[in-house]
């Protein structure tokens, strides 16, 4: 009752008060509690609505994307998160421009090839598990590094091949001890995106298949290696959208932190 009563209304301190007395008197109970605290929204600054619990919510804080934002909005975005007392706040899609002017207002850890932007980084604890990232061509490294560095920061141990396409077969085949310790496998690549099917057939965990703009025309920007990867017959691997490196190193580690119950 009282998570409808507060619905849609901002979360303020004399209101939580109020909580967490009834949780104390026990006219709420403490899943009651949570579920509201879970559901309250978000702050609204105007040009965007921040969702602070979603960290409560949702497992991981609220990432921000930062291509098509001006320096303005990242800014205001990132200091309002700031003021929140948040860690590891990641900026993705961030040019290294707008990263060098919004650095100047908060201190910040900078990618350019992943082009993810860090503010106030902390350790994360790593799990037992290990996330392999591997790049079929040098030209997939952009992608798959902004795989790699979201897993970092997600507070997970990861590892990188790269250039170990199937024009090649040897190359991968010479890192069989290396994928088959992963917890997950998040696989990276252009041209016909034929390199998660061949992982998938060698490795028994999960392969987050990344399909990469990179090819010539047929490639269509990256739609052949889409529908090769979907169309894979290995049954463990899924697919995330044409280069989304970032969606790859966060279900990554959505997966590899399964059983923690930190989240």
């Amino acid at each position: 009752m009282f998570a409808r009563q507060l619905k849609g209304e901002p979360m303020e301190q004399n209101k939580i008060l109020d909580l967490l007395n009834s949780v104390r008197s026990g006219e709420v109970s403490p899943e009651e509690a949570l579920l509201t605290f879970k559901t309250q929204p978000f702050e609204d600054v105007g040009y965007a609505k921040i969702d602070h619990h979603r960290e409560l919510r949702h497992g991981i804080k609220e990432v921000v994307f930062g291509e098509g934002k001006t320096t303005e909005q990242i800014a205001g975005i990132v200091g309002t998160m700031l003021a929140k007392e948040r860690k590891n706040i990641m900026v993705t899609r961030i040019s290294a421009e707008k990263a060098a002017e919004v650095g100047k207002i908060h201190p910040m850890e900078y990618d350019p090839v992943a082009r993810i932007a860090v503010f106030d980084r902390e350790p994360e604890p790593n799990p037992c598990g290990l996330i392999v990232v591997a790049a079929a061509g040098t030209s997939d490294i952009p992608v798959a590094e902004e795989a790699a560095v979201t897993a970092e920061v997600l507070g997970n141990k990861v590892e990188r091949l790269y250039d170990v396409g199937v024009a090649g077969l040897h190359r991968i085949l010479s890192n069989l001890d290396v994928i088959m310790n992963a917890r997950v496998v998040v696989v990276v690549a252009g041209m016909e995106g034929a390199l998660p099917s061949v992982v998938g057939g060698l490795v028994s965990c999960p392969v987050i298949a990344v399909p990469a703009s990179v090819g010539y025309g047929a490639n269509f920007g990256g739609l052949s290696a889409l529908l090769t990867m979907i169309n894979a017959c290995s049954g463990n691997v899924s697919v995330v959208n044409i280069d989304n490196g970032f969606c790859g190193g966060y279900i990554s580690s959505l997966i590899n932190h399964i059983g923690e119950g930190r989240r």
